[in-house]
């Protein structure tokens, strides 16, 4: 028989839920929210439930909200755990933290002339990027298209076109497959726990890989300019 708990217990429960009260209330909106999933967040630091006497965890309504920010992040802005436990960290303090705008900018989106214009770029530059596999032609361009043409007109000063770098598209594809053969084993699975962990070292891995690609070439300048 499980022991009752102190009326201590029970007065710090008060207003608290059980796992299964959370996912009743979270998965109307996370519908792939699960237990397994509730306990890889407590592990990653998201939220923190009291337990009871008899080991039961109880999360307050700070810690639902703490979850729904969190859960929200996630799903729609890719953001990686250690970045939302440090946001909650600093803007929770128990209160009721909402998504928060300078986390996640609005995106912003470019047609073409305006993309042009905010790059610095020549139109024949997009074309021969578009012709080159480098940017996919569009009605409107993102934030990243905006990076990566910024850069290729800082290239284009230096006499390097589009075409010379297609190889590095090539490259990036391949690290991706990498990455992904790193990660088969986590994602083949279906539980939350194994593919939130996926989504947490992807982006290590990527940084692994840009370290040794810049390794590589700080080598190859040391020859060309000893």
């Amino acid at each position: 028989m499980t022991p009752a708990a102190s009326p201590r217990s029970r007065s710090a429960a008060a207003g608290h839920l059980s796992i299964g009260q959370v996912l009743a209330r979270l998965t109307p909106e996370f519908p792939n929210l699960t237990s397994s999933k509730l306990r890889f967040l407590e592990v990653q630091g998201i939220v923190t439930p009291m337990r009871t006497e008899s080991g039961y965890r109880k999360f307050s309504p700070a810690d639902v909200n703490r979850l729904r920010v969190a859960l929200t992040l996630q799903r729609d802005h890719y953001l990686p755990l250690a970045r939302i436990r440090e946001y909650l960290d600093e803007n929770g303090n128990g209160a009721a933290p909402t998504v928060p705008t300078s986390l996640v900018p609005a995106a912003r989106r470019y047609k073409r002339e305006e993309l042009l214009k905010t790059a610095g770029a020549a139109a024949p530059l997009l074309n021969d990027a578009v012709s080159a596999g480098l940017i996919a032609a569009a009605e409107t361009y993102d934030e990243h298209t905006l990076a990566l043409l910024r850069a290729l007109v800082a290239l284009e000063a230096h006499g390097i076109q589009p075409r010379h770098v297609r190889g590095l598209r090539q490259a990036a594809e391949r690290e991706v497959a990498l990455v992904e053969s790193a990660l088969a084993p986590l994602l083949r699975r279906t539980d939350a726990a194994s593919r939130g962990r996926a989504g947490e070292l992807a982006p290590e891995l990527v940084r692994r890989l840009d370290e040794v690609r810049a390794g590589f070439v700080q080598v190859a300048l040391e020859r060309l300019l000893p």
